[in-house]
């Protein structure tokens, strides 16, 4: 049977590129998430700035806390914040034998400010250059406070030398230094860089005292593996980690240790999601061309062939098909991979260091989770053709009328209840942006509960639009209209395809412009103030709203800062990877600006150690007002704060509110991030935004700007990061259209002897165009009203969770983009191979 299958091939030539694409693609989405999922999982990244060092200490970036209600079990969470070392760390790794140097790192921020713009950097002091190692290239290294050694990159965009004078933003302010040296790596590095002196980087880093690493030279011929246990036992610290090889990135760009489990969730949502879209059109197009060959199956068994026999010649066919779509997509797959990758790391949720990984596991799993679709879509497909006897395969090979079995019902049942039960936990459990985890699943259930009852409810729909639409289409639409009644079941392979792409487009774009949209508004309500100065880097000096209040027009002007960080006691599970929002406010001035109110308690009295909490998180977690609970800060330092006020927030986006000296020294730059100001009442808006700005002039690094460019900036950062659901979304969007594509033009060229029958009875050319113009209608409407259906069954309970309507936020546009390219498609994949068949003879048309 192998020779027979590979025989058949060569005269299957439309059923093998058919099956073959949705193969291929196949194989190449689920191989790309693989390739991110390994990419997070093993989450390289060379180092480059620390090229010599052979070990470094970190503080531990993450939190460990429960992982379910019961706190029985336990997961680590990301910290925001870089937690520092002690400096006296220091001194102790550099008495372990085997080091051969142990210099503690000072990072910050820094921007070098020129009449052209402000060229952002990271400082270090001079100490850290021989971890590279930067050498001289002209000058001296910095032997005082206003010194600053620039690398040459950095040098030659700024068109500085040796002896000039530059102005540089750093930790709140911005002084002049005189640039004593230039200084060159001895490998690329893309991250520009600027060295100090090493009290003044004392003093520009925070907090002043402290390290953010401690970066290891190994002295020749020791064991790196002795000498981590060595160091480990010297740091004895359990809230350290010793990184290796190219772990050691991880220091250069602390964001890698943060993101890794944001890049995994992302790649295995919809890796899963991907596989279960490509089950479902493998196996759709796989039984679509086995349908197409009931008759042949048929007469196969009338001349003694068993269903044994027909099953394996099938199986061949699917293995030799599959095998050569897979490896296409050996090469296919990491392309897309990469291009996705790119795209990630272009916005910013990947780092730049990071290194794309796609070996050979992805492709394996790929390549099986493929073959085994095919297989079980190939031999579920042919199953009753097979096994039917001669005489009743023949009978039903011209009009299939036969679908329902108690298996194919029982299983809708269950995916059909599988969509509710996530609806009904979307909607009245989960709440927040959280609700999006079980509403994106829910799609997927009610798209595979609706495509096992496909053909009783395009049988009922049919009959339903039989009237309205036979009398809107005229005589060929009538007799269209009575075609589609006999043929309801094989409508239904055409039917499903759509609803597949309208529901999973529709579905998972209207969750994600919910969840943006969303976000969008809490951050506008939540912001009182008129205007907002930032700093070019760094944070802003606190003690500048004192002396922002004194300029004509300032009603109120606070320092503000955000964070996130974990209630450690009592322990409850954090809603998010990141832990829950926090912001430090001054609450003598800055009240008016974060749009919060009291309903228990008072925000005057958010001094000191204190809290004021969401009142739904103060009940989760079982306290209310004068409790001390024990929070765990962004750089994982504990503070034990009093409960003094609590207030009302919309669900699934609480925030706690800290008094701003309490919360920035915790912040990786320890200062507050901006100053938020209020204008006096009847002061325009615009007015003080120029005030500000004339006066911002007087400290440089420091800029005035209005709250409708603070929410278009916010806004934008949520549409970059959406954007990376949009392109994945986009992928599988694009997977099912090809789908719909492949089905429609393997349906029609199933048809092409019902073509040359009507010719022969007389039918002309137009009206049989015209008949699957009317047919092509009819299958769009039941799609489109299918594919509906099922992305109600996520967006609905979505949207009432998170804004308490009915209705997604979002253009209508986007429904009507998709429901306009899914008639377009049907239309073209319809309309164009009836028109090629209606070219050739019908009488060979009709006897082939």
């Amino acid at each position: 049977m192998w020779g027979l299958a590979l025989r058949t091939l060569r005269f299957r030539a439309g059923s093998f590129v058919a099956t073959f694409v949705a193969l291929c693609f196949g194989a190449t989405v689920v191989m790309a998430c693989g390739g991110l999922l390994e990419t997070g999982v093993r989450n390289n990244a060379p180092p480059q700035r620390l090229e010599r060092a052979s070990l470094a200490v970190i503080g531990d970036p993450t939190y460990t806390g429960p992982r379910d209600g019961d706190g029985d079990r336990e997961r680590d969470y990301a910290l925001g914040e870089r937690v520092p070392l002690d400096e006296g760390m220091v001194e102790r790794v550099r008495g372990v034998a085997g080091v051969r140097a142990a210099v503690g790192e000072r990072t910050f921020r820094t921007a070098l400010i020129g009449p052209d713009g402000n060229r952002r950097a990271q400082g270090h002091a001079w100490e850290s250059a021989q971890l590279t190692p930067y050498t001289l290239a002209g000058g001296a290294a910095p032997a005082g406070p206003d010194e600053v050694v620039l690398d040459t990159t950095l040098a030659r965009r700024a068109a500085v030398g040796v002896g000039d004078r530059v102005r540089i933003a750093a930790h709140g302010g911005a002084r002049a230094y005189r640039v004593s040296g230039i200084a060159r790596p001895a490998r690329t590095v893309p991250q520009a860089t600027m060295f100090f002196a090493a009290a003044e980087a004392d003093r520009l880093s925070a907090p002043t005292g402290a390290v953010a690493d401690i970066a290891i030279v190994a002295a020749p011929g020791t064991d790196l593996g002795a000498l981590r246990k060595a160091v480990s036992r010297a740091v004895h610290d359990e809230r350290t980690r010793i990184l290796a090889g190219d772990d050691r990135g991880a220091v250069e760009h602390p964001e890698i240790l943060a993101n890794k489990s944001d890049l995994i969730a992302l790649s295995a949502v919809f890796g899963g999601l991907a596989v279960a879209v490509a089950v479902f059109v493998v196996a759709g197009t796989i039984g679509l061309s086995v349908q197409q060959r009931r008759r042949e199956f048929a007469l196969m068994r009338a001349i003694g062939a068993t269903p044994r026999q027909l099953r394996r010649m099938l199986l061949g066919e699917t293995l030799l098909v599959t095998v050569l779509a897979a490896g296409v997509a050996w090469f296919t797959g990491p392309a897309a991979g990469r291009v996705l990758f790119d795209r990630l790391v272009a916005s910013g949720m990947v780092a730049e260091t990071v290194e794309f990984e796609q070996g050979w596991i992805p492709a394996v799993a790929a390549a099986g989770a493929v073959l085994l679709t095919a297989l079980v879509g190939g031999l579920v497909g042919a199953w009753r053709t097979v096994a039917a006897k001669p005489t009743e395969a023949l009978a039903e090979s011209a009009f299939r009328q036969r679908w329902f079995n108690w298996f194919r019902f029982v299983l809708a049942l269950i995916a059909l209840a599988g969509a509710t039960a996530l609806g009904l936990v979307t909607m009245y459990v989960l709440e927040g942006p959280m609700a999006g985890s079980t509403a994106g699943p829910a799609v997927i259930c009610a798209t595979i509960g609706l495509a096992l009852l496909a053909p009783g409810l395009t049988k009922l729909l049919v009959w339903i639009l039989y009237r309205p639409l036979g009398a809107l289409t005229g005589r060929s639409g009538r007799i269209a209209m009575l075609g589609a009644r006999v043929t309801s079941v094989r409508m239904a392979s055409a039917v499903t395809p759509i609803m597949l792409a309208v529901a999973i487009s529709t579905g998972e774009l209207y969750l994600q412009t919910t969840t943006t949209g969303q976000a969008e508004r809490v951050y506008t309500e939540s912001l009182r103030a008129d205007a907002v100065l930032t700093a070019a880097v760094g944070g802003v000096d606190p003690g500048l709203a004192e002396r922002v209040r004194t300029i004509p027009g300032v009603a109120s002007a606070s320092a503000y800062t955000a964070s996130a960080g974990f209630v450690e006691n009592p322990r409850v599970t954090p809603d998010s990877r990141h832990g829950v929002p926090m912001r430090g406010v001054d609450v003598d001035t800055g009240l008016a600006t974060v749009g919060v109110t009291a309903s228990a308690g008072s925000l005057a009295e958010l001094r000191g150690d204190t809290v004021a909490l969401p009142r739904a998180l103060a009940r989760s977690i079982h306290r209310g007002l004068g409790d001390t609970i024990r929070l765990r800060l962004g750089d994982g330092a504990s503070a034990d704060v009093r409960v003094v006020a609590l207030f009302e927030s919309r669900p699934g986006y609480d925030t706690m509110l800290l008094p701003v000296s309490l919360l920035a020294p915790h912040t990786t730059d320890g200062l507050p991030a901006q100053i938020l100001v209020r204008a006096a009442e009847g002061t325009d808006p615009d007015r003080l935004v120029a005030a500000l700005g004339a006066w911002a002039k007087e400290y440089p690094g420091l800029r005035a700007a209005s709250r409708e460019a603070l929410l278009e900036t916010h806004a934008e950062e949520s549409k970059t990061q959406a954007w990376v659901n949009y392109l994945i979304i986009g992928m599988l969007t694009l997977y099912t259209a090809l789908s719909l594509v492949n089905s429609l033009i393997l349906a029609t060229h199933n048809r092409r002897r019902e073509f040359g029958l009507q010719r022969l009875s007389g039918a002309t050319r137009g009206q049989i165009l015209r008949m699957s113009a009317v047919e092509a209608t009819l299958t769009t409407l039941i799609g489109v009203l299918l594919g509906t259906a099922a992305a109600a069954a996520a967006v609905v309970p979505f949207s009432l969770s998170l804004t308490d309507s009915w209705l997604p936020m979002g253009s209508i546009r986007i429904y009507a983009a998709v429901v306009g390219t899914a008639a377009v498609l049907t239309f073209a994949a319809t309309l164009l191979p009836t028109w090629r068949v209606l070219r050739t003879n019908p009488v060979a048309v009709a006897q082939g």
